[in-house]
């Protein structure tokens, strides 16, 4: 059975750091490209990072650039989104997404088949 699961979340104060992880478990993930994406209470899912397969292209939303950073590691089977300088706006759950795909990455949410249950990521003094 194909899963993602995320860990890594938490209670942050403003300015602090985070590194949450995305684990595959019944498949490898070299063959797809990965994206981070979070949803707030009230507001609709939104794209955070994408990573392509081999690491070799990246994209951002404008609002994390330059305090988030996205990275994989394919032996280990797991895709990391390391979040410095957060803020109470970055408080959302976290989910790790995955198609199949050998290059570039997403924004869309409607691209990606297989869904991890998400992490929670909260940001307050």
């Amino acid at each position: 059975q194909l899963q993602l699961v995320e860990s890594g979340g938490g209670l942050v104060q403003p300015g602090g750091s985070l590194r949450l992880s995305c684990a595959a478990s019944g498949f490898t993930l070299n063959a797809y490209a990965i994206g981070w994406f979070r949803q707030a209470p009230g507001k609709e899912r939104e794209g955070v990072s994408c990573i392509s397969s081999t690491g070799g292209s990246t994209g951002y939303a404008d609002s994390v650039k330059g305090r988030f950073t996205i990275s994989r590691d394919n032996a280990k089977n797991t895709v990391y989104l390391q979040m410095n300088s957060l803020k109470p706006e970055d408080t959302a759950i976290y989910y790790c997404a995955a198609v199949r795909s050998l290059f570039g990455c997403y924004r869309h949410a409607v691209t990606y088949d297989y869904w991890g249950q998400g992490t929670q990521v909260t940001v307050s003094s």
